[in-house]
């Protein structure tokens, strides 16, 4: 008879991801609005205006005229890796060989491949703390060892040279994740920094992969600049979710050096085939004028709703608040509001319960996104644009009353 238990079923590596706690306060905010109760979820980065016009109508026209919807090469259908190509020319003034794309399973399909690509186990990978949870917990199941880069104010909230020559001191880096806009904190990193931080990687043989999937969503006159304007040999994630508000449609890509794609096509075909296809044909439109004109008319909602809550920051009790740049994220300390509470709530996950619970608005916990500082912090989203971030401040401002 087996004496297997069923934790001993689990792999260690699997033991090593984290859950990610955001998705559990969705699941709360789904049954509560499946009771009728009125919420509004600020708790994760999910646009509501939805994907462009141009690229619904296209969806419908796929399923119905005839297109092949089977499977699409590995790296995806040439005319979406051409619109690609003429994006980053339009925006950036780079040239992206069409073969160098990648079109993924979202971002997150992207992150993999980029990781296996280019990492072994026990390999050294810098990251910001604080930073997106999925990218230490994605290499944790790598089995690479997660370098943690304490990115708090001092630093401007984003790695330096500074922190990668500590780091790097102590045992060669192999890789370093960046992110501008960021998430949790929505900052960017010059055009000067980024420049820094990739001629320092250069010189130490150093892989960059940076997550570019905020661009276009900026509230400091520019869209974000890419890694491929310092070195073509840094590695390029985006995805269709955030600017084009197609979260669902599990779309992104990755733009990869030439010497890594042989490698990068074997490890996606075997994890996913290829993304999936009737998104692939009805993004092309993402990349019209129309389309376009939709995602800048939501950052503007944005940033109105980034405005209110810059205006009521003082009267929330906000601290040490990350400069929000871009995305649509504001991140900050409540040590004062958690002293101020009740002894039923002594961390940001008891304050983001209590909140949900009594006012419908849903906030999201900083455990996520920062092993040391989370358990006093909060992210909020303003994905769910303007006048509903206008009414859950009045809700969250009557609770703190």
């Amino acid at each position: 008879m087996s004496t297997h238990t069923n934790a001993s079923r689990v792999s260690d590596r699997a033991g090593l991801v984290q859950p990610f706690a955001a998705m559990n306060i969705v699941a709360k905010v789904q049954e509560m609005s499946r009771q009728g109760q009125d919420t509004i979820a600020m708790c994760l980065g999910e646009p509501t205006q939805g994907a462009p016009g141009p690229v619904r109508r296209r969806a419908a026209e796929v399923v119905t005229d005839g297109t092949n919807l089977g499977y699409s090469p590995i790296f995806g259908i040439p005319e979406l890796r051409t619109a690609i190509a003429g994006h980053y020319r339009d925006w950036y003034g780079v040239e992206v060989p069409t073969e160098r794309i990648a079109i993924t399973t979202g971002s997150s399909g992207a992150f993999q491949t980029a990781f296996l690509t280019c990492f072994d186990a026990g390999d050294r990978v810098a990251l910001a703390r604080p930073g997106y949870g999925a990218y230490k917990n994605i290499l944790a199941a790598l089995n690479c060892e997660i370098v943690e880069l304490d990115c708090g104010g001092d630093h401007g909230f984003q790695p330096t040279v500074e922190l990668l020559e500590q780091a790097h001191a102590k045992a060669p880096l192999k890789g370093l994740m960046l992110a501008s806009p960021a998430n949790p904190t929505g900052t960017m990193i010059s055009g000067e920094h980024l420049g820094e931080l990739i001629s320092w990687c250069a010189e130490h043989g150093v892989q960059v992969i940076s997550d570019e999937i905020y661009h276009g969503i900026s509230y400091i006159g520019t869209r974000g600049e890419t890694a491929l304007a310092h070195d073509d040999s840094a590695i390029v994630i985006s995805s269709f979710s955030k600017y084009w508000a197609m979260t669902g449609w599990r779309l992104g890509w990755a733009i990869l050096p030439e010497e890594l794609t042989h490698a990068a096509q074997n490890v996606t075909g075997n994890l996913s085939l290829c993304a999936p296809v009737p998104a692939q044909y009805a993004a092309v439109a993402a990349f019209t004028e129309e389309s376009y004109a939709e995602c800048e008319a939501a950052v503007e909602s944005f940033a109105r709703a980034r405005k209110h809550v810059l205006d009521a920051t003082a009267d929330l009790g906000f601290s040490d608040m990350a400069p929000p740049d871009g995305a649509f994220y504001m991140y900050a300390r409540i040590d004062e509001i958690l002293q101020r509470s009740n002894a039923a709530i002594v961390t940001a996950t008891d304050w983001c319960q209590a909140l949900l619970e009594t006012t419908g608005v849903a906030l999201a916990p900083g455990d996520d996104f920062d092993s040391l500082n989370g358990s006093r912090s909060v992210r909020l989203s303003l994905a769910v644009g303007a006048d509903k971030t206008a009414e859950a401040l009045d809700r969250i401002l009557d609770f703190m009353r």
